[in-house]
């Protein structure tokens, strides 16, 4: 038997049905999950896998209407159509389930040429609504994924206290001279990756990528508890796994990546910006530009981190770091002390 197009589950307080449904559902070549009651539902949508709902309304301990503000409130499942089956009658009711969320109603008995047709325009439904969301997983953060699933999408932003980290490969102009231009993407793709993983591994996002710098987010969109704290240890994390991937580097005799990385914490203005048809999310204000000055100085102050006060006074567990007084750094108009890590 080959696989079934879609796995949908038939949820029906009479055996009789859910049986006769559940074999209409198999004679479509898709696979049948069955559940007697409204709480029996939500653990096999919670166990999830599910493409479709067949959902009755007047069931024992949780009734279709229940099942359907439950699903329809829960950002993983919001998006899993749902067909109304049920012998309810009354305009009214119809309209309530249409209201919570449902794709269609189909009255009992149910018409099998109509199930048909509404199941596979459902599934196409879905699997369009699937594509979305890997095409907007691809090209955006899990953070900011579900952040526009949650509460949507909206030109603006909010104050918000967060961390702003700005990495980049030193010198890396003359090592892309170096090597063909495909070694360097290699190179990049390689960089890029490791420092992904230690960035989201501490709750950061990475939101903004120019040539080999990046920049990233601590405490927004995802709230942390303390969003210095993850960003210093995600910046030590970044320089380990360089150190690490040098010495390979090294074994192969390719070359090495030296990065240095600028952390600074404040209020910013966060959120959507562009315009209705392009934009990204990102964060503005001064805290942003201290990030990337801060970066620019790691070079010429021998340090592989760099922070400011802000930062490494907030921190619950501190590194070994160098207090440098007296830091000029272009656009702001008073010397600071800052804290480095060599």
């Amino acid at each position: 038997m080959a696989d079934p197009q879609g796995r949908i589950l038939v949820v029906d307080d009479n055996k009789v049905n859910r049986l006769l449904l559940s074999r209409s559902v198999e004679m479509l070549g898709h696979g049948a999950v069955l559940a007697e009651n409204g709480r029996v539902a939500l653990e096999r949508l919670a166990e999830g896998g599910l493409d479709l709902v067949l959902l009755d309304i007047e069931m024992p301990e949780m009734d279709g209407f229940e099942v359907l503000a439950a699903i329809k409130s829960d950002p993983d499942m919001r998006d899993l159509p749902v067909i109304v089956t049920s012998s309810v009658e009354g305009l009214d009711n119809i309209v309530r389930c249409i209201e919570l969320g449902a794709e269609d109603y189909l009255p009992k008995p149910v018409n099998k040429v109509l199930l048909k047709a509404r199941v596979t325009s459902s599934l196409e439904k879905k699997r369009l609504r699937d594509e979305q969301r890997a095409l907007l997983g691809r090209f955006a953060t899990q953070e900011v994924a579900r952040d526009l699933r949650e509460a949507g999408f909206a030109i603006g932003g909010r104050r918000i206290k967060v961390s702003v980290l700005f990495c980049d490969i030193r010198g890396f102009t003359a090592l892309s001279e170096d090597q063909s231009p495909e070694d360097t993407i290699e190179l990049l793709n390689a960089y890029y990756a490791l420092m992904f993983d230690a960035i989201n591994s501490h709750g950061g996002i990475v939101n903004l990528m120019i040539g080999d710098g990046l920049m990233a987010l601590f405490g927004t969109p995802k709230l942390l508890v303390n969003s210095a704290q993850s960003a210093v240890d995600a910046a030590q994390e970044m320089i380990e796994m360089m150190a690490a991937f040098n010495i390979d580097q090294e074994a192969r005799g390719a070359p090495e990546i030296r990065v240095g990385i600028g952390i600074a914490t404040g209020e910013v203005v966060a959120g959507y910006a562009g315009t209705q048809d392009r934009a990204s999310y990102t964060c503005i204000g001064t805290t942003v530009n201290l990030a990337a000055r801060l970066e620019s100085q790691t070079g010429a102050l021998g340090c592989s981190i760099l922070v400011d006060e802000a930062t490494c006074h907030a921190l619950a567990t501190r590194p070994a770091f160098d207090r440098i007084e007296g830091v000029t750094l272009k656009g702001f108009s008073e010397a600071l002390t800052t804290y480095g890590l060599r």
